[in-house]
C-alpha cells in the first residue's frame, strides 16, 4: 500500500505503541556511533527516518528525535548488547531506504539500519521510502495510520 508523505509524518498507532516515520527530504550523511567506531552511511531525500516507542507514551519526543537527525544531522548511537542503557530507552531511531519491525531485538543495540525495536502488535511491518511516499508492507490488519503536519522547531 502507496501512502503520500511530504515533509511530514505518518503516525502507526497500535493499542500500546507507536510509530511514527518521516522523508528525509534531502541527500545527507548519517553517522552512526558503536563502541568499534563510526560508520557513515548516506541518507537520500526519499530514505525514511522512523521512531518507535514499543510502550507507548507521548509522541513529542519521537518527533524531536527525527527532527534531530533529520535537519541537524545527529549521529546515532548504537549501545552494546545487553547495556542496561538500553531498557531505558522509550524511542529508538533507525534510518534508510527500508525499515522493518521487530520485536525480538534489544532497543538500540542494532547498527543495521534496516531493522527497528517495535512492540509486538506492529512486528513484521516493513516501510520502503519511494518517490513522494511511503510503500507499507505487513501489519496487523485495521492498523491506524495518520498524517501528521511537519513539526515548526524554528527557533
Amino acid at each position: 500500500m502507496f501512502h503520500p508523505l511530504d515533509d511530514g509524518y505518518l503516525l502507526f498507532e497500535g493499542s500500546s505503541s507507536f510509530l511514527v516515520v518521516a522523508r528525509a527530504l534531502r541527500r545527507q550523511p548519517l553517522c552512526i556511533e558503536t563502541v568499534e567506531g563510526e560508520v557513515v552511511q548516506g541518507l537520500d531525500p526519499d530514505d525514511l527516518i522512523a521512531a518507535s516507542a514499543p510502550n507507548g507514551g507521548p509522541l513529542a519526543p519521537a518527533l524531536m528525535l527525527i527532527e534531530l537527525v533529520r535537519r541537524y544531522g545527529f549521529p546515532l548511537v548504537v549501545l552494546p548488547k545487553g547495556h542496561p542503557g538500553s531498557r531505558r530507552l522509550g524511542v529508538v531511531v533507525s534510518a534508510g531506504p527500508a525499515i522493518r519491525i521487530a520485536c525480538g531485538i534489544q532497543r538500540g543495540t542494532h547498527p543495521e539500519q534496516d531493522v527497528l525495536c517495535g512492540a509486538d502488535e506492529l512486528a513484521g511491518l516493513v516501510l520502503r521510502g519511494v518517490h513522494g511516499g511511503v510503500e507499507i508492507e505487513g501489519g496487523p490488519p485495521g492498523l491506524a495510520i495518520r498524517s501528521l503536519p511537519c513539526l515548526s522547531v524554528e527557533v
